[in-house]
């Protein structure tokens, strides 16, 4: 799969039950649950995480180049179907190292180009994350910035502190 292009957000979530309402009553598409495991390896540039849904068997790998900016950011990100997660998880644990493992609960909510991920990170805490899907890699288009602008809306994320890094960040 080709590079693509995201904008995120991701702060802590002291209502995870108030933020699911607003999910509903803004009208996103309810996306389920997902238990996901992230294994990240040591790499020398950007993140690679293999992805596991532990719940479905399914998993991908990931990686990504993003700043580690609190409010919104920008991020680049390829990903691949991983149809062995045990040998791929050997194989890059052994060519790279593991720089750590994140695992999560995840509820998935869709609005137009946003997802909604309401998480429940193991030893962490309830966080919610945005990813505003660019459809033209480097520039935001008019509604896209309008969809994000209406779920922080919703979600009453407009002037609250944000994440800067990620959940892997977060567990050193």
């Amino acid at each position: 799969m080709g590079e693509r292009e995201n904008v995120e957000l991701k702060a802590a979530d002291p209502d995870p039950g108030a933020s699911e309402r607003a999910c509903r009553a803004l009208g996103a598409t309810d996306g389920g649950t997902l238990a996901q495991r992230d294994t990240y390896f040591a790499t020398a540039r950007g993140r690679l995480k293999l992805r596991e849904d532990t719940a479905a068997g399914t998993a991908e790998l990931i990686f990504y180049l993003r700043a580690d900016d609190d409010g919104l950011r920008s991020s680049s990100y390829w990903r691949a179907p991983a149809h062995d997660p045990a040998a791929w998880r050997s194989l890059l644990a052994a060519a790279h190292g593991v720089a750590g493992v994140v695992t999560k609960r995840r509820r998935l909510f869709l609005y137009r180009n946003v997802r909604i991920h309401l998480d429940d990170v193991d030893g962490l805490g309830s966080f919610i994350e945005l990813e505003s899907v660019l459809a033209t890699p480097g520039r935001e288009l008019p509604a896209e910035a309008e969809a994000l602008a209406d779920v922080v809306a919703a979600l009453g994320l407009a002037g609250r502190a944000t994440i800067a890094g990620g959940y892997l960040e977060m567990t050193r």
